[in-house]
């Protein structure tokens, strides 16, 4: 959740995303702190490289989690929910990454290591996650997707 709030502070994002609002807000952004505004050696310069990619990233991180992204994949994720069984699993901090025996990993967002630690301990884990977490927490579609070997 901590990295949730710090984008969305980033963004200006009060409660709900807005897409169209989050992509004005980006560009006025990435003007502003564009690496390009600086000399080479300027103290701003390192910054503004480090403070571009921190939007970028914050920018694609908030449009994975926005409403509308989450509605347009829903019957996908409902799908690997429902079918699919969970290969692998890990908690981190106020994470769990939960990778799916059809490759797609979800992250769930403000996850606590009580949960995680009904969830691990279930003898049934897919059935606790469904009654328990899939739609209970804030989640997004990873971009760490199961290699084939």
């Amino acid at each position: 959740m901590k990295r949730v709030n710090e984008y969305k502070k980033l963004f200006g994002v009060e409660q709900d995303i807005d897409l169209n609002q989050l992509k004005t807000t980006y560009r006025n952004l990435v003007k502003e702190w564009h690496p390009d505004k600086f000399q080479a050696g300027d103290e701003l310069a390192t910054e503004a490289e480090a403070k571009s990619r921190q939007i970028i990233d914050g920018y694609h991180f908030l449009v994975s989690i926005a409403p509308e992204t989450r509605d347009a994949r829903l019957a996908e994720y409902n799908i690997t929910t429902s079918e699919s069984g969970i290969l692998d699993y890990y908690h981190k901090g106020l994470m769990l990454v939960i990778t799916f025996l059809d490759g797609s990993t979800y992250e769930y967002f403000g996850v606590p290591k009580s949960v995680f630690t009904k969830f691990h301990n279930s003898d049934k884990q897919i059935r606790f996650a469904k009654r328990n977490i899939f739609n209970s927490y804030l989640y997004r579609k990873s971009k760490r997707e199961l290699q084939e070997a």
